[in-house]
């Protein structure tokens, strides 16, 4: 609850102040109201500066802003009216950077005005702007309760932007990117190449390729490309490269995901394990300390509990290969009890009963629950649910095919998140790509390839996750 001083009740010497840490959201916010588009001023840019600075800095107005935030809220207060401002600007302030804003009345004037002198400080007293104000004080107390202003939600993918960065410290992975005779499948092995994460073989048309690369305006020279004449045969070459040792992952280019898959399933000379195969979603949903992983939404159909275990498993090792130490997942349901009539229920309640007693490891697995005591706590506690998952699921296993599949792209389309996927359980990482993928998700597909094939090799991740900033 903000309460002002009117003009009678300030007395020359006042003094008011405020601390504010420059974040990331503020300089989004900033660009955002502003206009101001600057790449210097915004975070998780690729901007080519001149080499003096290693982090995005504050705007120059929006520092200056800050004062009104002093003069608003405090002193005066809510009633005030800026007049004027006189600002001078010493020194940048950088992103992470603690600022004090002091203000000091120095006169009153007629009419209900005050001048006062406002300072920008660093926490070292640097003095980073300072100016002159003369504003109209208020003439009656008010009283204002600011809590009441809507929440912004600031639509920022911070997850990707960490698990790209983490990949790029790796040796880039030999990729069979099969049948990448498309613009938006070449493309993204492109991109992904040129940002270091996979060396990329391509299987297929030859022709198809070079004419399509052409068409890009893109150079294939130093890359490898092995003619195939049809998909078929591209799908079956990939599969034989990673016998061969010369692939560490496989990609879908421009191909139906079922042809590519049936060469990867086949029980001779094709990937599998003992485990089934299973896709992983990792969603980067803006507002969320951790990403959000969902499964199966793209392979197994209706499965059954045997296949559950290993959908479950697989994606909990996808979560440790992010450098998620004892990933939350939750099985869902349609309700958080048991029902017998409700076969999911059944299936989750088995599920989590076997992680306890060892047989599905490296996650904290617990259901039934549903979707939103899964993942809200308040939810969860309304509906009086103790449990270490509930309301923070990072992991979520869907009944089938259908409710991942929906849910998935829900997030995607309502809730703005960005989609990245990968098929695990077979001997590497396969990067089943859709159409509809725009190249972000493509690189942050590979980028995920790339950190789950280090953590099979090395049996730990690249680094611990840490909530981004």
């Amino acid at each position: 609850m903000a309460t002002n001083k009117t003009y009678d009740q300030i007395a020359i010497g006042d003094v008011a102040e405020i601390t504010k840490v420059c974040s990331t959201n503020d300089l989004l916010i900033f660009a955002h109201a502003s206009g101001n588009r600057n790449p210097l001023h915004l975070p998780d840019t690729d901007w080519t500066g001149d080499g003096k600075n290693d982090k995005p800095f504050a705007p120059a107005m929006w520092i200056g802003g800050l004062i009104s935030a002093v003069l608003g809220n405090i002193l005066p207060g809510p009633g005030t009216v800026y007049r004027s401002q006189t600002l001078n600007f010493r020194k940048q302030a950088g992103l992470g950077d603690s600022l004090t804003i002091r203000i000091e009345v120095t006169e009153k004037l007629p009419d209900n005005k005050i001048r006062l002198t406002t300072r920008v400080l660093l926490p070292d007293d640097t003095v980073v702007a300072e100016g002159i104000a003369e504003v109209s004080a208020p003439t009656r107390q008010i009283e204002f309760d600011g809590s009441q202003i809507p929440a912004l939600l600031i639509e920022r993918h911070r997850h990707f932007n960490r698990l790209i960065s983490l990949a790029r410290t790796l040796p880039s992975l030999p990729t069979a990117v099969v049948a990448p005779e498309d613009t938006s499948s070449l493309a993204g092995a492109l991109d992904a190449a040129r940002k270091g994460l996979i060396e990329p073989i391509l299987i297929g048309n030859s022709t198809k390729i070079e004419e399509t690369a052409r068409e890009l305006g893109a150079d294939l020279s130093g890359l490898t490309i092995v003619h195939t004449e049809n998909e078929d045969a591209a799908a079956a070459r990939a599969v034989a490269m990673v016998h061969e040792g010369r692939a560490g992952a496989v990609m879908k280019g421009h191909l139906h995901s079922d042809d590519l898959l049936r060469h990867i399933v086949k029980r001779d000379g094709g990937l599998r394990t003992r485990k089934r195969i299973s896709h992983v979603f990792i969603m980067d949903i803006p507002g969320r300390e951790t990403p959000v992983l969902i499964s199966d939404a793209a392979i197994n159909i209706s499965p059954d509990l045997e296949a559950k275990v290993d959908i479950t498993q697989n994606a909990i090792n996808v979560a440790l290969s992010l450098g998620m130490e004892m990933p939350k997942v939750g099985i869902l349901s349609a309700i958080e009890t048991v029902n017998p009539a409700i076969p999911s229920s059944l299936d989750a309640a088995i599920l989590s009963k076997m992680a306890d007693r060892g047989q599905i490891r490296g996650g904290i697995v617990d259901g039934p629950l549903a979707m939103d005591n899964a993942i809200d706590l308040q939810a969860a506690r309304t509906k009086g649910i103790k449990s270490l998952v509930a309301g923070q699921a990072e992991v979520l296993i869907v009944p089938n095919l259908e409710s991942g599949n929906m849910l998935a792209k829900e997030l995607t389309f309502i809730a703005h998140a960005e989609a990245a996927g990968l098929v695990v359980g077979a001997k590497v990482p396969v990067i089943l790509t859709s159409r509809a993928d725009d190249a972000r998700s493509r690189m942050a597909s590979c980028a995920l390839a790339l950190l789950y094939h280090h953590w099979q090799e090395t049996g730990s991740a690249v680094a611990p996750f840490t909530a981004a900033e």
